[in-house]
């Protein structure tokens, strides 16, 4: 619902205190104002400073008070109805004798059409006033407005334009995510950092989002490179994402199907999911945003679920993006230690997963499944959830070529079969540490790195398949027992029986 019409549904059905949380003050005001002029009613706004101000057409004199206790003795005592406007007021919450008045007056005027709105920057209120008090969400800037902004800025005389009609509809879009002051600043520095607003700008924007986003302390902007061709196998999952390129256009939408919700990635450690992760946000060419979880915690009480929403809403502003969620097991790993914060904090993003509308994808990552709690997997949360193995011989081989074009070195120049072979049951990380072992090798004999130094590096090796052998083939048989689809194509890795038992597979 559009806060306007949030905000007059609640002055009608007489909610007497509303918290408008929001950091953008002149902004939400500016909304404030259209919904009394547009319902006729009549508004004060009052701050410390400049005591109470006229925001609208005020009939009568005005209320005059200096502190917060006699400007809510002003309130109680002015004829009529109305809304008064509260600034900064959050100030306040340790001053038990305001705390009191507020409350004592949010029950009184039940009784009139009197309404009381504070704005602060976080939603945290005292527990007093939980039961008497709603919590108003002010959005940030969608494209619209932030287009307004860009066009009152470049009409300012001697600002010189060179944007193209696509170039600046995905300037506007790099901006999403900012509030409008945010906003404003990243094009004016755009055009002053080299004169002119042109189509380059939008890089810069892009940069400088990543630092406000980082500000918000549990999202991290990637900027991703990666192609389905710098990651190994994995051809099933690939052929998945291709199909579901164009999900997130207009053109998808208009024939009927839904943007996709998201895909969970298990299974065992090193075999790619976190660069599967950024690729998928280069393949499609949609911003990487990288949740961290452990971030979300607070020591205040509200911090930890008020950090959450901010994250999750500024994931939904930023859409269509790629939300990843790494070692998600570890993430939503809680106990009853902490007064329920962990459980409510899982609950609130799980209850996101399932019922978000915003074209935000989710990309979750784990390594052990046993501590997944079950109802994160069911259906409705995810798309698909897809098992990584460890890779068949035609994918060690296809590995090994990725990497060593990674390093500029020609695949055909090496024994690639042969590595293969010899590297059964290594995960594509340990193959890409036996690359940088033999360079090693190479660069300290000032010569060429061979394939007789990479079969060497992998001999030295122990690999996670005979380290953790136990708790390996407890994943496979995860999968085995049809939970997960895999990632890899399953003809070949039936051919290539490798769902054999790990010591017979290596050969150790």
């Amino acid at each position: 619902m559009p806060f306007e019409q949030e905000l007059d549904i609640y002055l009608r059905s007489r909610f007497t205190l509303m918290i408008l949380v929001t950091p953008e003050e002149e902004r939400a005001l500016q909304s404030v104002k259209v919904v009394c002029d547009r319902a006729q009613r009549p508004c004060l706004s009052w701050d410390v400073v400049d005591g109470f101000q006229a925001l609208t057409n005020w009939l009568g004199s005005i209320p005059v008070a200096r502190d917060p206790l006699t400007a809510l003795e002003q309130v109680d005592k002015a004829d009529g109805d109305g809304l008064f406007i509260l600034k900064d007021f959050h100030d306040c919450w340790s001053n038990s004798q305001v705390k009191r008045k507020l409350r004592s007056l949010a029950q009184k005027l039940k009784l009139n059409k009197k309404s009381i709105l504070v704005t602060a920057p976080s939603a945290k209120i005292p527990v007093e006033l939980k039961d008497e008090a709603v919590i108003v969400e002010f959005p940030l800037p969608q494209t619209g407005e932030l287009e307004a902004v860009l066009q009152r800025l470049t009409q300012t005389p001697g600002v010189k334009v060179n944007l193209t009609r696509l170039g600046r509809e995905k300037l506007v879009q790099a901006a999403l995510g900012l509030t409008a002051a945010q906003a404003q600043r990243v094009f004016a520095k755009a055009i002053v950092s080299d004169g002119v607003l042109d189509d380059r700008d939008i890089n810069l924007v892009t940069e400088e989002k990543k630092q406000i986003i980082r500000e918000s302390q549990a999202l991290e902007f990637f900027a991703v490179h990666e192609t389905p061709g710098d990651v190994g196998g994995l051809g099933v999952l690939k052929q998945w994402l291709r199909m579901r390129e164009r999900a997130f256009s207009q053109e998808a939408r208009n024939y009927g199907l839904p943007a996709p919700k998201g895909i969970a990635l298990i299974g065992i450690p090193g075999t790619g999911k976190s660069l599967t992760a950024k690729m998928i946000g280069g393949l499609w060419q949609l911003p990487l945003l990288r949740l961290d979880v452990g971030s979300l915690f607070g020591s205040l009480v509200g911090e930890s679920e008020e950090r959450t929403q901010r994250a999750l809403q500024l994931a939904e502003t930023v859409a269509p993006c790629i939300l990843w969620i790494d070692e998600m097991e570890k993430a939503f790993a809680f106990g009853g230690n902490d007064g329920g914060v962990s459980k409510r904090v899982f609950g609130t993003i799980l209850t996101w997963m399932q019922e978000k509308t915003a074209p935000c994808f989710v990309v979750a990552t784990a390594n052990d499944i046993s501590s997944l709690p079950p109802e994160l997997l069911r259906k409705g949360r995810f798309d698909e959830i897809f098992f990584l193995d460890l890779p068949t011989a035609a994918e060690r081989q296809e590995i090994f070529s990725v990497h060593l074009r990674k390093r500029q070195r020609m695949p055909q120049d090496f024994e690639i079969a042969q590595l293969a072979r010899q590297s059964a049951g290594y995960v594509g990380a340990e193959i890409e540490q036996a690359i940088i072992d033999a360079m090693y090798v190479g660069f300290n004999a000032n010569r060429e790195f061979t394939t007789v130094d990479i079969a060497a590096a992998l001999k030295r090796q122990v690999p996670l398949s005979v380290s953790s052998q136990e708790t390996i083939e407890a994943l496979r048989n995860w999968l085995r027992e049809g939970r997960a689809q895999s990632a890899s194509f399953q003809e070949i890795r039936e051919a290539e029986q490798q769902f054999v038992p790990l010591q017979l597979e290596i050969g150790r």
